[in-house]
């Protein structure tokens, strides 16, 4: 089963900008991920299991080194290559 997440990261701090390129930087590392971005959010589409896996893995790293809001929207299927 295909999984795209929408998400939307804000840092709660004032140089927020190099957290949140990290943040994408990292999600881009994962060769079995299709990620889109845009200057609202990022798309992060590929197997449902590894999806979730790699969202709680760098949402854990994500927390533990700034304080901020994740908003995600999940859709069932692979919009970003449908």
């Amino acid at each position: 089963m295909k999984l795209t997440v929408d998400i939307s990261l804000y840092p709660l701090s004032e140089d927020f900008i190099p957290f949140i390129k990290e943040f994408i930087l990292r999600l881009k590392s994962y060769s079995n991920l299709t990620i889109a971005t845009n200057n609202i959010s990022t798309q992060v589409s590929g197997d449902f299991e590894e999806v979730m896996k790699i969202i709680s893995t760098e949402m854990k790293a994500m927390f533990e080194e700034q304080r901020s809001v994740l908003v995600m929207k999940f859709l069932l299927g692979d919009k970003l290559n449908d």
